[in-house]
């Protein structure tokens, strides 16, 4: 039976990891994207118990961060080092628990979202997974929060996974705050593959485009975008 269970359980979780990735990864061949999931590590049992309760909150949960790319949070983070990092956007916690993870005893992390509802699920599994004493919550909106914090290099690392039309406003805020050679990730730079296409419609597809145009020729920043889950931009504080 142990057995038994334990293949439904990886069953399970490659079916929610393919389905998660297909809704992020469109631009991404199919055979590709089940390739990459089949030779990346697996997510554990917390981070599993969450993406299941994070799916049953129905269209919302197309905010939730592929499982790979959770682990890649956890990888970029554990091998930076970084004593403080920060979260724009944490839904329901995914991305900052894997964050989380990767930060050392000392390290702190501090998250900024609007929502008490979805928070309330994050920080249930931050203590699940032993790292709640490491998160700082604070809720209001995000621009607000950076702006009432020390204009002086603070982060080491930073996600930003919010309202993609505040994207640059979030990064101008960020960058006097973060320290030299501190790390930005910018998730969902893609934004389904309408980024890139110059006619998409709408008011995300074009500031997204802007975003990434101002971000390439940052000369403080070293960027590259990963066509990666919903795209995601790794950038380097060079300069402030």
């Amino acid at each position: 039976m142990t057995d038994v269970n334990s293949w439904l359980r990886r069953l399970y979780i490659r079916a929610l990891t393919i389905r998660v990735m297909r809704n992020k990864s469109r631009f991404v061949a199919r055979r590709v994207r089940k390739y990459s999931i089949q030779s990346s590590s697996a997510p554990d049992s917390v981070l599993v118990e969450l993406a299941r309760e994070t799916e049953a909150l129905g269209p919302a949960a197309g905010m939730l961060v592929p499982h790979a790319q959770g682990t890649l949070l956890t990888t970029l983070v554990a091998s930076a080092r970084p004593t403080r990092a920060i979260e724009v956007g944490t839904f329901t916690g995914y991305s900052s628990l894997c964050i989380a993870r990767g930060l050392s005893d000392s390290g702190q992390l501090l998250c900024l979202d609007i929502s008490e509802r979805w928070t309330s699920i994050a920080e249930k599994y931050w203590a699940r997974a032993g790292v709640g004493h490491r998160i700082e919550l604070r809720l209001g909106p995000a621009a607000e929060t950076i702006s009432a914090l020390p204009a002086e290099p603070t982060f080491d690392f930073a996600f930003i996974d919010a309202d993609k039309v505040s994207y640059q406003e979030y990064l101008d805020l960020l960058l006097p705050r973060m320290r030299l050679d501190g790390l930005l990730v910018v998730d969902n730079v893609l934004l389904h593959g309408k980024a890139a296409r110059g006619r998409a419609r709408g008011a995300e597809p074009a500031a997204m485009r802007r975003f990434n145009a101002r971000l390439a020729a940052d000369h403080r920043l070293q960027t590259v975008m990963l066509p990666f889950a919903d795209g995601l931009t790794l950038a380097r504080v060079c300069a402030h």
